[in-house]
């Protein structure tokens, strides 16, 4: 079925900090309390956003322009090309972080499972491929079936709190492990050349502008003022966990931090093994909020909006089948989040929201919404195509699946209170020469 163009019905005329948003019945009959809905964008913008203002912004336009979805927001405010060109970007980010987090689950998991004693490092039920499918099978796809995105609130504070026991595995790491890594050349340059690529996986993780209606019509009663509430304290708890992760990240590893932090750490670190557990699991419960953002897109483009329990069903298992076999085939993780920043983020974020703001709302010149939409868009512009060219000309290295230099003991020592460890490690660390030669 092609698209069906679908006027909004505008809401009762009040005070734009009391006026509701719209809630289709057939998605949204249960709404969850304000703790859950925290968590959910919490674990939205840790997995992938921190632009409080753009959020407030895109809320608000919603209410101008009475619609409860970006879609019908852009639709409502640039006509079906809008309609086409957000839909089309709104599906590839959440898709393509659907294929980053399983390339990040394969790769973490796997070397939690190496770790097993007895177990075969080459074994095939240990690999990445295996993993990601197993992953997908009985967790991602189970949960992804959920049509109400409510029901997630406690998967999603599940995944805040492990994120928070990475973040002390992350700094306990930078304490003990960080003085013995050699620091590379320049390593406190700031901005270099290619800091604009940085800006882009920054985008990538600093989104949750996909699926901002979704939680926010999940809130009882939602109201713009009540969201700008929720959303500055997420944005309070996700910058705080962000900068400690970036901080703790670069202090220990320098010019070698890889695009997965993890990929950074020696296999025989039994914490770290812990930490890459945790991590996985993170990613697997972050994965369904992404996968409903697609679903509702292809929902909204090619089914009116509305889609049977059949549908429903035969939807969600072709996107997760398609971006795990995509998945399958990619094991570097830094070009994908730079393109997907870049290219879907960045317009997602700074641009759009801007544009709809700027042509709905009828405030003066030199209100402060307005002034910020005007510094947004162009920034987002510049980003989005000195970003992608530097994507292309300068890609981040990779070194997926190998131990770093400083993991064996002929090139780097640490400190090991127990001989039967260091005993391990030796013979750990002779495995992967023997595999990576």
């Amino acid at each position: 079925m092609g698209y069906q163009r679908q006027e909004p019905v505008i809401p009762p005329q009040r005070d734009l900090d009391d006026r509701e948003t719209l809630v289709s019945e057939h998605e949204y009959k249960e709404k969850t309390c304000q703790s859950a809905a925290l968590f959910n964008v919490v674990n939205s913008i840790i997995g992938s956003g921190i632009i409080d203002f753009s959020l407030v912004l895109l809320i608000k336009g919603g209410a101008l322009s009475g619609t409860d979805t970006y879609q019908s927001l852009v639709n409502k405010t640039f006509g079906f090309p809008g309609y086409l060109l957000l839909s089309v970007l709104q599906f590839l980010y959440p898709f393509i972080a659907m294929i980053s987090y399983n390339i990040i689950a394969g790769d973490t998991l796997s070397k939690v499972f190496q770790r097993i004693p007895g177990v075969d490092p080459e074994n095939v039920f240990i690999g990445r491929h295996f993993i990601i499918g197993l992953s997908t099978v009985t967790f991602t796809l189970p949960l992804s079936l959920y049509r109400n995105i409510a029901k997630l609130g406690k998967v999603s504070l599940i995944s805040t709190g492990l994120t928070t026991l990475i973040l002390g595995i992350v700094m306990a790491r930078a304490i003990s492990l960080g003085p013995h890594i050699p620091k590379t050349e320049d390593a406190w340059v700031f901005a270099k050349p290619n800091a604009i690529q940085a800006v882009g996986v920054m985008s990538f993780a600093f989104i949750c502008h996909h699926n901002s209606f979704l939680v926010y019509s999940s809130l009882e009663e939602p109201t713009v003022a009540k969201w700008s509430r929720l959303i500055h304290m997420s944005i309070v708890i996700s910058v705080f966990i962000c900068i400690f992760f970036a901080t703790c990240g670069y202090l220990t590893f320098t010019g070698f931090t890889q695009g997965d932090l993890f990929e950074n750490y020696c296999r025989n670190d039994d914490l770290v093994t812990f930490g890459r557990f945790c991590y996985g699991v993170t990613v697997i419960l972050t994965y369904p909020m992404e996968c409903f953002v697609t679903r509702e897109v292809i929902a909204n483009v090619f089914f009116g909006g509305n889609l049977s329990s059949v549908f429903h069903i035969v939807v969600t298992v072709m996107v997760i089948t398609v971006a795990t076999l995509v998945s399958l085939l990619i094991d570097c993780l830094g070009i994908v989040l730079e393109l997907n920043g870049v290219l879907c983020a960045t317009p997602l974020i700074f641009i759009i929201p801007s544009a709809c703001y700027l042509k709905l709302s009828e405030e003066p010149r030199t209100h402060s919404d307005k002034i910020m939409s005007c510094v947004m868009l162009p920034i987002g512009a510049v980003v989005m195509v000195f970003g992608f060219v530097m994507a292309i000309t300068n890609p981040q290295d990779c070194t997926h699946g190998q131990e770093m230099f400083y993991c064996f003991p002929d090139n780097f020592s640490l400190t090991n209170t127990s001989e039967s460890h260091v005993q391990q490690t030796t013979q750990l660390s002779t495995l992967n020469i023997s595999i990576f030669q």
